[in-house]
């Protein structure tokens, strides 16, 4: 065995998501992100198995490993009930872990991914907040997203939300003490160490390139490579 083979062997998520796999191919048949990405769930499960740790850290350094969805449509028609998304999951944690992931382009965009949707869990108790959703970061949201914007309140009143309201309903304030128990599961398991690392390789990168912090999240936010498409 490789040493990558044996750190990957180490997280629970490869022994659960490779038990005996056949290489019959119906996770990449299933598989919603392989109709639009050049990515093959049962070529990065073949390479796994091969233990082979040069091909392992191509992997680990490339583009195909984050293009997965983590839907698990993959485990849900396996014969053998493999979750190549599982796998997907341990690939990215070790990429990150070794600092791989900042050779590739969406890699790299784990920098904004951490930042912000944590943000948002943190600080508000949510992935998706709307009061951070801005439409001129995320254009691709359509015009009724910046009208929505606009009247943010009044739309989430119509619909019958809570909004940063006290109480029960959708989208309502999280108590502080709530707020303070995930940040002590952050710390507990890792996950905030996680974070300052990621976030320190993008401050990393950012001074590489002679940007600000501000211009390298923009680069982030905007550029994006069509040779990810599977057409």
């Amino acid at each position: 065995m490789g040493k990558l083979y044996d750190k990957l062997l180490s997280d629970y998520r490869i022994k659960e998501g490779l038990n005996a796999c056949i290489n019959c191919g119906t996770c990449t048949a299933i598989c919603p992100a392989a109709e639009f990405y050049k990515y093959d769930p049962r070529q990065i499960v073949d390479i796994v198995q091969s233990q082979d740790d040069a091909e392992i850290e191509k992997l680990l350094k490339s583009e195909t490993i984050w293009y997965c969805g983590e839907c698990m449509s993959c485990v849900t028609r396996c014969p053998r009930k493999n979750a190549a998304g599982l796998v997907i999951m341990a690939l990215r944690s070790l990429s990150i872990d070794m600092g791989f992931f900042m050779e590739s382009e969406k890699g790299r965009q784990m920098y904004l991914l951490c930042k912000d949707l944590n943000h948002n869990v943190l600080n508000y108790g949510y992935c998706v907040y709307p009061r951070n959703f801005k439409y001129d970061i995320h254009p691709e949201a359509g015009k009724v997203w910046e009208w929505e914007e606009k009247n943010l309140d009044a739309v989430f009143e119509r619909l019958g939300a809570n909004l940063d309201g006290n109480g029960r309903g959708a989208m309502r304030k999280i108590p502080q003490e709530d707020l303070d128990q995930l940040k002590k599961i952050y710390d507990i398991t890792g996950a905030t160490q996680r974070l300052e690392k990621v976030k320190q390789a993008g401050v990393k990168k950012a001074e590489e390139l002679g940007l600000t912090l501000e211009e390298y999240e923009q680069k982030l936010y905007t550029e994006s490579s069509p040779t990810h498409l599977n057409h």
